[in-house]
């Protein structure tokens, strides 16, 4: 099996939002030329049923003459030259508007489809479009195959609906002649409405396929491989060696303002050894004391340590100590169980500070 068949049958995932977005950005979108095609041609159609009368009119009047009285035209090449430029310009007048409504709306049928997009990788000329052989190669390919026999079916279908809309009023053609110029013109505007009616509803139904199959389409050719997959979900959640290193980072700041509130605290409550919570208590503007500050072997000695250097009182209770180092996180108020054990604490931690002084004072 070819190398490329095995990576199309490896793509057996969904293509992500990023890999459409990417997509996007380079200009590959789903995007269908019929739909372009019927919306044009449904505009037209419109003009002409709105504008359709007026437009014939205007006709009618410009033709008259040559209809009715080719005779009195001059024949000299000026005189000729400034009435086909006359007529040409009365024509265009009355047909421009139903034109230009019609390249309005195609040139605003992909923004319909897929929204406003400009991408510079789609408009950057390449090369190998230049190649005869990579231009062989495409019309040859099986979505060249495609395109031919869709191109196929939709003049097959058009065609056979053309001939459905106008088939029943072309019975009496040849009585046409016998009618007045009015006569004919109404006639053949009307057939030219029925005809325009049945080939929007044709093309219209042709755009909807066409643009399903083109999604389908854009949608597997975007699909991915499952290490793709991967790899894009890896990128976005970033390196794990970063993110630990990031991790690291933080726990490591935390860990200085942690210690840095160490000695504003009132008390520290010992394990003795594995577990150190700091406990700070402000009756002004604290409901109850909160944990400033906590850890366990190392982190738990290093408290144990700059409380001895700023005078905070020790205190050991194996119990509290351990179920405030679980259950209470820093910055946090204790819950309403400990109460009465820390304020037992506080309260012997007050006692010691109230008579420290008095302590110092004789000697």
């Amino acid at each position: 099996m070819a190398e490329g068949e095995q990576d199309k049958e490896s793509k057996t995932e969904d293509p992500t939002s990023k890999r459409l977005q990417e997509a996007r950005d380079k200009g590959q979108v789903a995007t269908s030329r019929e739909v372009g095609n019927a919306l044009a041609i449904m505009a037209g159609t419109i003009a002409i049923v709105v504008m359709g009368a007026g437009v014939s009119s205007q006709l009618m009047t410009t033709m008259r003459g040559f209809i009715e009285r080719p005779e009195s035209f001059p024949m000299g090449t000026q005189e000729t030259f400034s009435l086909l430029w006359a007529t040409s310009a009365e024509i265009a007048f009355a047909v421009v508007p139903v034109l230009g409504l019609m390249l309005l709306v195609a040139i605003a049928a992909p923004v319909l489809q897929h929204g406003l997009l400009f991408s510079a990788e789609a408009i950057k000329p390449k090369w190998s479009k230049l190649s005869p052989a990579t231009g062989l190669k495409r019309i040859f390919s099986v979505r060249g195959m495609v395109d031919l026999v869709k191109n196929l079916l939709k003049m097959a279908i058009v065609g056979t609906v053309a001939v459905m809309a106008v088939a029943p009023s072309l019975t009496g053609i040849d009585l046409w002649v016998g009618q007045g110029v009015e006569d004919i013109l109404t006639t053949t505007m009307w057939l030219t409405m029925r005809l325009l009616v049945g080939v929007t509803a044709a093309m219209i139904m042709i755009a909807i396929l066409d643009y399903g199959y083109q999604l389908w389409e854009h949608q597997k050719s975007m699909r991915m491989t499952k290490q793709e997959v991967r790899d894009e979900g890896k990128q976005q959640e970033g390196d794990p060696h970063i993110k630990s290193k990031i991790r690291a980072l933080r726990v490591q700041r935390a860990r200085r303002r942690m210690m840095a509130a160490v000695p504003e605290a009132d008390v520290v409550v010992t394990n003795p050894t594995h577990f150190a919570v700091a406990l700070k208590y402000d009756q002004e503007r604290m409901a109850a004391p909160r944990v400033v500050a906590k850890g366990a072997d190392q982190v738990a000695m290093r408290i144990r340590e700059v409380a001895r250097e700023h005078g905070v009182p020790l205190v050991e209770n194996p119990p509290l100590a351990r179920a405030l180092f679980a259950g209470v996180e820093l910055d946090q108020e204790i819950p309403e169980e400990h109460y009465r054990a820390v304020a037992q604490i506080i309260s012997y931690v007050m006692k010691l500070k109230a008579r420290a002084p008095a302590t110092a004072g004789p000697r």
